[in-house]
């Protein structure tokens, strides 16, 4: 992948849970793929989800202190953050697309960070949403 991919937390969590069988070894490949690239791009809602759900919500949960060096090593990549009026656009694609609020924020992210593709398990693959393509890395 030569363009700007922005990563949903669902797929950084596979990529680090080690009871996520394939699911792990296809995130695994795909960010292994976008650190070579250095293409990749996050935001801060996905760290925070990144975190919360590694170290509560997987079988198998990372300690807090190695969710801590994972988002360490994370931030070297460009991580969009939002600001009120960013907010304001995530209403009005939530509105437009007929997607939830937070998928919406997910997109604003995405597309202030410069990406030309959204890889996400929670939104339709092959929709085009504002411009961004998404995809299901899993589909």
């Amino acid at each position: 992948m030569s363009e700007k991919v922005f990563v949903d937390s669902t797929i950084l969590v596979y990529a680090h849970d080690i009871d996520a069988g394939e699911k792990r070894a296809i995130a695994e490949h795909v960010l292994r793929q976008l650190w070579q690239d250095e293409s990749g791009r996050l935001s801060t809602q996905v760290l925070q989800e990144f975190y919360v759900n590694l170290t509560r919500t997987i079988a198998t949960p990372v300690s807090r202190r190695d969710a801590r060096e994972l988002i360490n090593a994370y931030r070297v990549w460009p991580v969009a953050t939002l600001d009120a009026g960013d907010v304001l656009k995530a209403s009005e694609v939530e509105e437009r697309f007929g997607i939830n609020f937070w998928d919406a924020t997910i997109v604003v992210a995405a597309l202030k960070s410069g990406a030309a593709v959204l890889l996400s398990e929670e939104l339709h693959p092959g929709r085009g949403i504002s411009g961004l393509e998404v995809r299901n890395p899993f589909a």
